[in-house]
């Protein structure tokens, strides 16, 4: 049986007009989402045919390498970020060639050293002040003292 579509009034005293906000997917699965799975099979499973207590705790140990995985790429991350900072500053005093924007090389002695201020830009590289240039960590192309 056909239905048959709806139009509205535009323009009717005290009706009013929602827009719904568009909805991001989730790209990752996290924790919370494996857990949720798990529970959701848990509930739906036949009685008389329960999971295979062997197969959960491998979705148990998945679910456990899986957070450990992620907490080493973010620490892996923090090291490397951190390691980065300590290098660019050991570079404050000392004269490093880098490559200018307009693709040449150039020499000059590092006056200091900015680093990225939010969160958001973790992992950006820190940025040097040479004779007054900003250049990027990532130009320089040699260092001498």
């Amino acid at each position: 049986m056909p239905i048959d579509s709806v139009t509205g009034t535009g323009g009717a005293t005290g009706a009013t007009t929602t827009t719904a906000t568009p909805r991001t997917p989730v790209q990752t699965m996290g924790s919370e989402v494996f857990m949720s799975l798990l529970v959701t099979q848990l509930k739906n499973q036949d009685p008389s045919s329960p999971m295979d207590t062997g197969q959960m705790i491998n979705q148990t140990t998945q679910l456990s390498m899986m957070e450990k995985l992620t907490q080493l790429a973010e620490d892996t991350t923090t090291a490397r970020d951190t390691q980065v900072r300590a290098a660019s500053a050991a570079l404050v005093g000392a004269s490093v060639s880098y490559r200018a924007a307009d693709g040449t090389t150039t020499t000059g002695i590092v006056d200091g050293v900015t680093y990225a201020g939010s969160d958001t830009q973790k992992g950006a590289d820190p940025t040097l002040t040479i004779g007054g240039t900003r250049v990027r960590y990532a130009d320089v192309l040699g260092v001498g003292r």
